[in-house]
């Protein structure tokens, strides 16, 4: 996992607003959540309905309101807020939480060689 905030990123003029922190050439998937109040997203994602959610490339989360904790590998790792930038490694077993008195807002993306299908 690799944490930043929105003011450390540089002005963009080309490629995706992430380009430098999150490898590929186009945000090719992603979306917008609004979690419930301690909420954990991927409870119970893997196979069989283990408690375990990994992809084989990175995934960025943009914390756009409220606050919450990330979860790498098990750990309670890092709470989060509005303004945070978390990028999350291949392999790493992942969880947002998001916080009771503040709910968290999120807008996660993946990046790739490819635009997304929608815009071929």
């Amino acid at each position: 996992m690799k944490a930043y905030r929105l003011n450390q990123l540089s002005d963009i003029t080309e490629g995706h607003i992430l380009n430098e922190i999150l490898p590929g050439k186009y945000i090719s998937y992603g979306g917008l959540a609004f979690e419930k109040p301690g909420a954990r997203a991927h409870t119970n994602d893997g196979p069989g309905g283990i408690d375990y959610h990994v992809h084989e490339d990175c995934e960025a989360f943009i914390i756009l309101q409220g606050q919450g904790t990330v979860e790498i590998n098990k750990q309670l790792f890092h709470p989060v807020r509005a303004g945070d930038v978390i990028i999350i490694e291949p392999g790493e077993d992942h969880h947002l939480t998001s916080g009771i008195e503040d709910p968290i807002v999120v807008l996660w993306c993946h990046a790739g060689p490819e635009r997304n299908k929608n815009q071929l």
